[in-house]
């Protein structure tokens, strides 16, 4: 079924009626994009809150040097957006790329304002979805600021395993700050371990 598994998300935060589930799947739009496709550039406003069914996503910003510095992984069963772009109508400084086949389904603003106002429920779940993503964020930042380079990559590892095997490491490596040869050498001494 197509709208399986964004309703098993929604159910963690609430419970739907028919009726209601009926109007939520109404609202939303089917979106399959190739592998290395950008989905949204610096400078545009972003459109779109997404649901990834199936595939991988890559969000990330430009430095001040031109380097591409990798800020989130998404995989399925994940939200993507620019939260900031998306509800204030301002242009992005961020950028999202497919890293693989990809599905989604989306809304956009005009159709997550009138989700919110036929099932003001759903205001539980995007609530809790920007809770989860500033705890992360936080959680993110002070082991940056305060961990090792080899255990924050022992901690990405942990917490995403699967994320590891499906992107290239010079991406993983721009996520923890470090340089691919850092993370090389650091799964060289992991391998040795085994």
């Amino acid at each position: 079924m197509l709208y399986e598994n964004i309703l098993k998300n929604v159910s963690k935060c609430i419970t739907l009626t028919a009726e209601e589930t009926e109007q939520f799947t109404g609202m939303l739009t089917t979106k399959k994009v190739p592998k290395k496709t950008m989905l949204l550039e610096e400078g545009e406003i972003c459109q779109f809150e997404g649901y990834l069914q199936k595939g991988c996503v890559r969000i990330y910003y430009l430095d001040e040097n031109g380097f591409e510095v990798t800020l989130a992984f998404a995989v399925e069963d994940w939200w993507i957006s620019d939260i900031a772009s998306f509800h204030y109508h301002t242009p992005s400084s961020l950028y999202m790329e497919t890293l693989e086949d990809s599905e989604f389904l989306m809304l956009t603003p005009d159709t997550k304002e009138r989700l919110l106002e036929t099932i003001p429920k759903f205001e539980r779940v995007f609530r809790m979805l920007v809770q989860r993503r500033l705890a992360v964020l936080q959680n993110r930042l002070i082991h940056t600021m305060a961990k090792p380079a080899a255990d924050r990559y022992l901690e990405f590892i942990a917490l995403y395993p699967t994320i590891s095997q499906r992107v290239p490491q010079y991406y993983i490596a721009s996520y923890l700050g470090v340089s691919p040869e850092f993370v090389s050498i650091i799964r060289k001494r992991l391998a040795a371990k085994k």
